[in-house]
């Protein structure tokens, strides 16, 4: 029998999850959500600091091309690391994380430095989680752009991203008013919003992340849970909405970046329907002839316009 996980941020390998304790589920908001819904509403619940969250962004960049038009998502963040307070076996300290993260890199195909925890450690997810709701309160979509860019420096440029330096980056970045995006982390707006997020997802029975919930016009829903290969968030779509029809999309390399300026191999692969392999010879090749910048770590590569 497979041992309870009692640290979040062990992320389970088989099945891709970063797990918190359990809590029952509340059907009765499930089904309040989804009268708000448009053809299907996505509840996603993640966190800045997930890896397995950073591990299916290929299949959730492929699903929004081929899906989109018919997916409301809705981010929520989950709290998954609030302290360093508790003692879990052999995770009590930053430092064992480590070497988690690497091994996890390994399994998922994208890179993730684990060395952070080394050289840089975060003392909780709850920062950079208040400053994603922070950019909500100003844009959905920059927020999205906020989240992607505050990944990128956490799990391949080895940045402590509860600092506010690195927040004010990825907001510059994200072309959101930093002013702006500070004043209302710092005065409570945005730690509001991540509350009523914590909230209701206690309600729900949120117990890890990645969690995916797909739900139609008529309450019925289907949950993803953890890390899984792009068919089954596409079966959830079909179970559904049995008649929906996916849009093909241009996957070259160009239009693919414009849509998403920074592409790890594991990305583009899964967006161009390319073998992983091939897909790291192209960006490769790009990147020696200046076309693409290439940002290295010892567990894989980004690279960006």
């Amino acid at each position: 029998m497979k041992s309870e996980i009692k640290n979040p941020l062990i992320c389970d390998p088989e099945t891709g999850v970063c797990e918190i304790p359990v809590v029952a589920p509340n059907s009765e908001k499930v089904e309040a959500i989804a009268a708000e819904m448009k053809p299907i509403r996505v509840i996603y619940y993640t966190d800045p600091i997930c890896s397995s969250c950073w591990g299916i962004e290929p299949q959730l960049r492929k699903l929004k091309l081929e899906y989109g038009h018919l997916l409301n998502f809705e981010y929520r963040m989950g709290g998954l690391l609030p302290d360093w307070s508790y003692n879990s076996g052999s995770i009590s300290k930053p430092e064992d994380v480590a070497q988690h993260w690497d091994e996890v890199s390994y399994y998922l195909q994208m890179p993730i430095d684990g060395d952070v925890w080394l050289e840089d450690p975060l003392h909780s997810s709850n920062p950079p989680s208040i400053a994603f709701k922070a950019a909500q309160l100003q844009d959905d979509q920059k927020a999205l752009v906020f989240l992607r860019r505050l990944r990128e420096l956490l799990f391949v440029e080895k940045k402590n991203i509860t600092k506010w330096e690195h927040v004010k980056q990825a907001a510059l970045y994200s072309q959101l008013d930093v002013n702006q995006l500070k004043e209302d982390y710092l005065n409570g707006s945005a730690e509001k919003h991540f509350l009523e997020d914590l909230e209701l997802g206690r309600q729900l029975g949120i117990r890890g992340f990645p969690t995916i919930i797909f739900i139609d016009k008529d309450g019925n829903d289907h949950i993803v849970y953890g890390s899984k290969p792009y068919k089954n968030y596409e079966l959830a779509i079909k179970n559904l909405l049995p008649m929906s029809k996916k849009k093909f999309y241009d996957n070259s390399l160009h239009h693919l970046m414009t849509h998403y300026p920074s592409l790890t191999v594991k990305e583009y692969a899964e967006l161009s329907d390319k073998n992983i392999i091939i897909a790291k010879q192209i960006l490769d090749a790009l990147s020696s002839s200046t076309v693409l910048k290439k940002t290295e770590t010892k567990n894989g590569h980004l690279y960006s316009l």
